[in-house]
């Protein structure tokens, strides 16, 4: 008998940009992992699609529409017990309204600067020096 595969819970990274800049934020207190460093992220909902994800994500969030643009990379998350799905996605204007439960700081960043913040995950680090730099028409 062959094993069926191994089924986790999905979660989409939203790598949003506006011109040039990335969106980074900073974890609330309260929440897993407080005070780090890095895109947006959350858990998909049932039936929930990933691009539609991302929106929904950006939006609670810090209160921002965005167009997703395309799946860029996959991960899991630190634990290993989630699949992370990479998505770019292109802001429209407006200002950063942040759900102060989730988030306690937004920053737009150059891609080139993720690795100057401190307290980041690894594969965010490994996202913005090995995967970024190379995506096609990302700016």
């Amino acid at each position: 008998m062959s094993k069926s595969p191994v089924s986790r819970p999905a979660a989409v990274v939203a790598v949003v940009m506006r011109g040039e800049k990335t969106l980074v934020v900073r974890r609330a207190s309260g929440m897993h992992y407080a005070g780090y460093f890095g895109p947006l992220s959350g858990m998909l909902e049932p039936g929930e699609s990933e691009s539609a994800a991302v929106v929904r994500e950006v939006r609670e969030e810090v209160g921002l529409a965005v167009t997703p643009v395309r799946r860029v990379w996959e991960c899991l998350t630190e634990d290993g017990k989630c699949d992370l799905y990479w998505w770019l996605a292109e802001a429209s204007e407006g200002d950063v309204v942040l759900d102060t439960k989730e988030v306690s700081e937004a920053r737009w960043i150059m891609p080139t600067d993720f690795g100057a913040l401190e307290t980041t995950f690894a594969d965010d680090r490994k996202f913005y020096s090995e995967v970024f730099p190379h995506l096609p028409e990302v700016s």
